[in-house]
C-alpha cells in the first residue's frame, strides 16, 4: 500500500471509529474490516476503550467464586475439550452433595460470593453409568440433580448459584432460574461450518448453533439473567465472529437479558485433539475484544478471563470492564494449566492503568437495580441485602484483608 493510500486508509479508519463513538452503529462489514492485517491496532483499542469508559466509567468488576464443577462426563466430543471424560476415566467424577457442600463451605469462609456449577451436558443420555450414578443419588437426569445442588447451597451458605450445564430445555430454564442468580450458555459461535467432519464441534451434538441461540432465546423470554459469549481460534473466520457477535447483541436488544459477554481465547492442551493447533495471537484477543465491545456498545459487560492471556491488562485497552469469575480456592476446571491471578495482583494490575477493582455478584447491579423482574422473586430481597448503592459487594476492612491471602 502506498504512502498515500495508507494515509486516506487511516482516515476512513478514524472517521468510522469516531462516528461508532458518537452512538452510530457498526455494519457487519466495517467489522470485519477491523480484522484485516493492515486496520491499525491502536485507534481500535482507543475507540473500544473510550466507548467502554461512556459506558461503565472506570470501574472494573469481578466475581469471587468457587468452581464447582458437578460432572465432567459429557455426551459431546469438542476437538479442544481437556475437561471432559468417559466413565471409566479414573479422573472422572459425579461430585457428591458432602463433596459440594465442603467446597462451599470453605468458599465462604473466604468471602465468595458465587458458586459457579460447570458440568457436562447430558452424560446419562449416552452412558449407563451415569444413569447408575445419578440413581444412586435419587435423581434421573444431571439437570434435576443440579437443581438439587443449587438449592443446597442456597441453603447451607451465603453463596448464590450461577449455573452453566449446557442445553436446556423451557421447563429446565424455569426450573433452575429460582435457585440461580443467573445462568449461562456460551455460544461459541455462529458457524455451522465447524460442525463439519475435521471441525471442532464435529463430535459435539450440543454445539449447533441453532440449538444454542434458541436455549438463549428462551432464557430472554423467561427473563433470566444470561451469560454467553465467543471461543476464538478454533477455527472460524473474522466475519464468523463478527455474526456470532451480533447474534448475541439482536437477542440482548430484543430481550435485555444478556448481562455479560465473553471473549475467550482457545488453549491448546496435551491431551485434546488439537493439541497442535495454533492459538490465536495477542493482537487477534485484542481486535477481537475491542470489535466485540464496538459491536455490543457501551452498556454491554464485556469480559475476557485474565488466566488465559500472559499480559491480561491489555485487554483493559481493548474494552472489557469485568475479569469474570476469580477464585482463591478452586482451580479452572476447563483451563487447568492456567491458574487464576492472585487477587492482590488483579488489583494491582487494574489499578496501574487507572481503574479501580470492585468485587460484583453473580448477577449485576443493572439487573439488581433497574432491571428486577428479572431477580428471581425468593432471592430477590438476599440479593439486593447482599450489595451497596453501587450494586457491588461492598468494600470493607474484612474484605480487603481476605483479598490479601
Amino acid at each position: 500500500m502506498s504512502t498515500s493510500l495508507g494515509r486516506a486508509a487511516d482516515h476512513r479508519l478514524l472517521a468510522l471509529l469516531d462516528s461508532v463513538r458518537q452512538g452510530r452503529e457498526l455494519s457487519r462489514e466495517a467489522a470485519v474490516r477491523l480484522f484485516e492485517p493492515w486496520s491499525p491496532l491502536e485507534p481500535l483499542l482507543a475507540a473500544a476503550g473510550s466507548l467502554r469508559d461512556h459506558g461503565k466509567g472506570r470501574v472494573v468488576t469481578y466475581s469471587r467464586k468457587v468452581f464447582l464443577p458437578l460432572t465432567n462426563y459429557c455426551r459431546d466430543r469438542c476437538g479442544y475439550c481437556t475437561f471432559r471424560r468417559d466413565p471409566g476415566e479414573p479422573d472422572g467424577w459425579v461430585m457428591t452433595p458432602e463433596q459440594v457442600r465442603e467446597v462451599v463451605s470453605e468458599g465462604a469462609r473466604r468471602g465468595c460470593t458465587e458458586a459457579l456449577f460447570s458440568l457436562g451436558d447430558a452424560p446419562e443420555v449416552v452412558f449407563a453409568e451415569v444413569r447408575e450414578s445419578l440413581g444412586r443419588l435419587g435423581f434421573a437426569r444431571t439437570l434435576d440433580y443440579l437443581r438439587a445442588a443449587c438449592g443446597a447451597v442456597l441453603e447451607q451458605s451465603p453463596l448464590l448459584p450461577h449455573s452453566n450445564p449446557g442445553l436446556m430445555g423451557q421447563a429446565d430454564l424455569a426450573a433452575l432460574k429460582p435457585v440461580n442468580a443467573s445462568l449461562g450458555l456460551m455460544l461459541e459461535s455462529v458457524s455451522p461450518r465447524l460442525l463439519e467432519p475435521g471441525g471442532p464441534h464435529h463430535g459435539a451434538v450440543t454445539k449447533h448453533p441453532r440449538a444454542r441461540l434458541h436455549v438463549m432465546e428462551m432464557a430472554g423470554a423467561l427473563r433470566i439473567p444470561f451469560t454467553t459469549g465467543i471461543l476464538i481460534g478454533i477455527g472460524e473466520s473474522a466475519a464468523e465472529r463478527v455474526d456470532s457477535l451480533r447474534a448475541i447483541r439482536d437477542l440482548h436488544q430484543r430481550y435485555g437479558h444478556i448481562q455479560e459477554v465473553i471473549v475467550q481465547n482457545f488453549r491448546a492442551k496435551p491431551r485434546i485433539p488439537m493439541r497442535d493447533y495454533p492459538e490465536p495471537t495477542s493482537e487477534t484477543m485484542l481486535r477481537t475484544t475491542a470489535v466485540a465491545r464496538l459491536i455490543l456498545g457501551p452498556a454491554m459487560n464485556l469480559q475476557a478471563p485474565p488466566n488465559l492471556t500472559q499480559d491480561y491488562g491489555r485487554l483493559l485497552d481493548a474494552g472489557i470492564n469485568d475479569w469474570g469469575g476469580v477464585s482463591p480456592l478452586t482451580r479452572d476446571f476447563i483451563n487447568p494449566e492456567a491458574a487464576w491471578p492472585h487477587l492482590e495482583s488483579l488489583r494491582q494490575v487494574t489499578e496501574a492503568r487507572g481503574f479501580r477493582l470492585r468485587q460484583r455478584l453473580p448477577v449485576y447491579p443493572e439487573y439488581i437495580q433497574d432491571r428486577r423482574e428479572f431477580l428471581p422473586p425468593a432471592l430477590a430481597e438476599r440479593i439486593r441485602a447482599s450489595v451497596d448503592g453501587d450494586g457491588l459487594v461492598p468494600d470493607g476492612p474484612s474484605r480487603k484483608r481476605e483479598s490479601q491471602r
